[in-house]
């Protein structure tokens, strides 16, 4: 039977005294289980001066803790058979380790045992400090990663989704690591984590095991909601970069509602309309770069064409307002003010007719299948329950789930007619060479 989004049968769910939300999400028949912790707590939650930071302790927290040595918890890990990562985005932070399910308790360990008393000592952050420096810089080396950070900064003005969970070059210069440990200690704590177990254990014992591993951890974690409101756009943004790489780029903005917003619903369907997919339910973890789809309106408007060699959209809702984006990587001798026309062209089109019912019927039979494959094996459990449960609640899957099936093709008229209305993008031009400028 498809699955219609939200928690698998058999999820249980509690809350520990000192706030820690667990999920526990039992299946008997698989061989992993899979640990993860998702702090409320990302680059939102940064400001100028240490922009980067929860980036930054993502890296600290597998350097050293009471009972894990800098290097211990891969080790501990990977002897185990194993995996483990982890990733930092503007609302969230997310920890996971995979394992075969008779090691489960190692990642348990781990997790309790970083969550409030990760060292940050000093040596040790500014050992990361040249990691961080060298990954921003190796990012800086994609014209990709340059466009968007500049398009983000262009669009937000006062909002903290304005820089890059990467944080700024100065930032990372200078931040110090007793403002990093103050960081940590502020909001890292059971209040603002999300405990997910899924796979193969049993419930009553895990839960027994959780109660006692991390009930006795402090009731610490300051409030994480953000409340700066970013100011309406009056009037289109642009800007020129030059940098290195050998293919002209293109990438537009334009103010897309938060998650909870009645018109999210339509404008998915509106990205997996014009780009193909959508990010929110797409077989996976879903959390790489848009994929190009041939079907997509994008693609056979500027690919099919010969203008360009790449033409994706991008939406992915989050806690507040962001960005819906296109993104076109011109084929050889394609002018940019060509192919910008032929990107309003399309965003037009849709504005004006709509799709097809053919479109919106693809789009849902894409939806549909991204839902049915999303929770397969442990790990995707784990991602999908605290995923939502950091976006509003589990729950929430299944109802925005439904509303997208229930789109209509007037709905993604209107919310194009809104998302494209005059004044309201911003637009970043790409171009190789030595100097960048705005406009």
């Amino acid at each position: 039977m498809p699955r219609t989004g939200g928690p698998p049968t058999g999820t249980r769910r509690f809350r520990l005294a000192n706030g820690l939300e667990v999920f526990l999400a039992p299946r008997a028949e698989s061989p992993t289980a899979s640990v993860w912790v998702w702090y409320r707590v990302g680059s939102k939650n940064e400001w100028p001066g240490v922009t980067g930071a929860s980036h930054w302790v993502e890296h600290m927290l597998f350097q050293g803790s009471p009972n894990y040595a800098k290097g211990a918890i891969d080790r501990a890990v990977v002897e185990a058979g194993g995996t483990l990562n982890a990733f930092t985005d503007t609302d969230f932070t997310a920890y996971f380790a995979t394992v075969p399910r008779e090691k489960l308790a190692i990642p348990l360990a781990i997790e309790a045992d970083r969550m409030t008393r990760a060292f940050l000592a000093d040596r040790e952050v500014e050992r990361e400090r040249t990691v961080i420096r060298s990954e921003r810089e190796g990012d800086e080396n994609w014209p990709e990663y340059r466009t968007e950070e500049e398009l983000y900064l262009l669009a937000f003005r006062h909002h903290p989704y304005r820089w890059d969970p990467l944080g700024r070059k100065e930032d990372i210069r200078s931040l110090t690591p007793a403002a990093l440990r103050a960081y940590y200690q502020k909001y890292y704590g059971p209040r603002n984590a999300v405990l997910v177990i899924a796979g193969g254990f049993e419930a009553a014992e895990i839960e027994r095991t959780v109660r006692r591993t991390f009930g006795k951890l402090p009731r610490v974690g300051a409030d994480p909601v953000v409340r700066e409101v970013e100011p309406a756009q009056n009037g289109d943004r642009s800007a020129t970069l030059r940098g290195p790489g050998t293919t002209p780029l293109l990438a537009f903005g334009w103010r897309a509602p938060s998650i909870d917003d009645p018109a999210t619903p339509a404008t998915i369907m509106l990205d997996v309309v014009l780009g193909g997919e959508t990010r929110l339910f797409s077989a996976g973890a879903s959390w790489g770069r848009a994929g190009e789809h041939p079907s997509s309106r994008l693609y056979r408007g500027l690919v099919d064409t010969g203008l360009a060699v790449r033409a994706t959209s991008e939406f992915r809702p989050r806690v507040h307002p962001a960005l819906f984006t296109v993104s076109v990587q011109a084929a050889g001798g394609v002018a940019l003010d060509r192919l910008e026309a032929a990107v309003e062209k399309e965003g037009a089109r849709l504005a004006h007719d709509g799709p097809t019912a053919t479109e919106l019927e693809d789009a849902r039979t894409k939806v549909r299948r991204g839902a049915e494959l999303s929770y397969e094996g442990a790990s995707r459990v784990g991602f999908r329950l605290g995923y939502f449960a950091i976006l509003g609640s589990p729950e929430f899957e299944s109802r925005i789930l439904q509303k997208i099936l229930r789109v209509r093709r007037s709905d993604v008229q209107r919310q194009a007619t809104q998302l494209f209305a005059p004044g309201r993008r911003v637009v970043v031009r790409y171009l190789p060479g030595q100097e960048s400028h705005a406009e």
